[in-house]
């Protein structure tokens, strides 16, 4: 794998005052989930913290949900329940992270023109 490649997977649900977003581990983990709710959240998800993003869809700047928010839009600011409610509800979206370009050590000392 190249520096800088990955492939970043998450769930994101449209609410009505938010976007909220759960980053996952796989695909295939969260498909069995989908199909068996006996598999562990922890094989799951990346971590146990739903995200917004202000409106800005699955791409926007991505911050911790507040308690006030999880309450206003699920009933219950329990981050385990919201993070299972997301799962259910919202999209899958993967994205594949492009390698770095470009110098990777611009201080090369005597190899830097002058």
């Amino acid at each position: 794998m190249v520096r800088g490649e990955a492939t970043q997977v998450k769930v994101h649900l449209k609410g009505n005052d938010e976007d909220f977003v759960v980053f996952l581990d796989s695909t295939d983990d969260y498909k069995k989930w989908l199909a068996d709710k006996s598999v562990p959240l922890a094989q799951v998800v990346s971590s146990f913290q739903v995200f917004v993003t202000h409106k800005h869809g699955a791409q926007g700047p991505f911050n911790a949900a507040s308690k006030q928010a999880l309450e206003a839009e699920f009933g219950t600011s329990n981050e385990d329940e919201v993070i299972k409610k997301v799962l259910e509800k919202g999209n899958l979206q993967e994205s594949q992270m492009t390698d770095r370009q470009g110098p990777k050590n611009d201080s090369q000392g005597g190899m830097v023109a002058h």
